[in-house]
């Protein structure tokens, strides 16, 4: 098994490039450019070589950038069965991280919107990986409704969360992140009680 090459030899200095790719990114990412190791380690001040060497590709420099790029699923093995809990468990990590890198987000945002043609390997934090995550939430509802009304409710859930959300309850809604994120979370837990309720009937 092979040691990761920033483990071996000068491991400080180390740490602090691997730090000035992964920042070097971030910037790229907010000023609207999907970043490359090559374009990252010109930006870095760090020949492309080296850049190579703590990242082999674009997705593994992506994925130290956004690290949830590889989760399916945002709850634990021991995660409750209660669909109410799991999706409030959800929202609120959700949440956060839309917060913790809303700059990243609205970047791909902006580059979604302003290329028709933008491929989907040019957006990797565009991929609908919250529907998963909400999809996930919701699962224990698969046996309680049909597949085309979860879907439904998953895809309404996740309208209501997410960096669109949160640039218009902030930007236009003129809320503070605090209380845009209470409503996101809100809406999405009256939606699901609503569609509970439904499905009871």
């Amino acid at each position: 098994m092979s040691i990761p090459y920033e483990l071996t030899g000068r491991t400080q200095q180390k740490a602090r490039t691997r730090k000035a790719l992964i920042e070097a990114a971030r910037h790229l990412l907010a000023e609207g450019m999907t970043p490359t190791v090559e374009r990252t380690a010109d930006r870095a001040e760090v020949s492309r070589a080296t850049a190579f060497r703590y990242f082999a590709n674009q997705r593994a420099l992506l994925v130290a950038t956004y690290p949830h790029l590889e989760e399916a699923s945002l709850l634990g093995a021991a995660a409750e069965k209660d669909p109410l809990v799991r999706l409030d468990a959800v929202t609120e990590e959700l949440a956060r991280r839309i917060v913790e890198y809303e700059q990243e987000l609205r970047a791909h945002l902006r580059l979604s919107l302003e290329s028709a043609t933008a491929q989907s390997d040019e957006l990797p934090l565009r991929q609908g990986r919250a529907i998963g995550w909400i999809d996930d939430a919701l699962s224990p509802l698969r046996d309680r409704m049909p597949a085309r009304e979860l879907r439904r409710l998953v895809l309404a859930i996740r309208a209501t969360l997410g960096i669109e959300a949160l640039v218009w309850l902030t930007d236009v809604g003129g809320v503070s992140r605090e209380e845009a994120v209470d409503i996101m979370r809100s809406s999405a837990r009256t939606l699901l009680r609503s569609a509970i309720a439904d499905a009871a009937l």
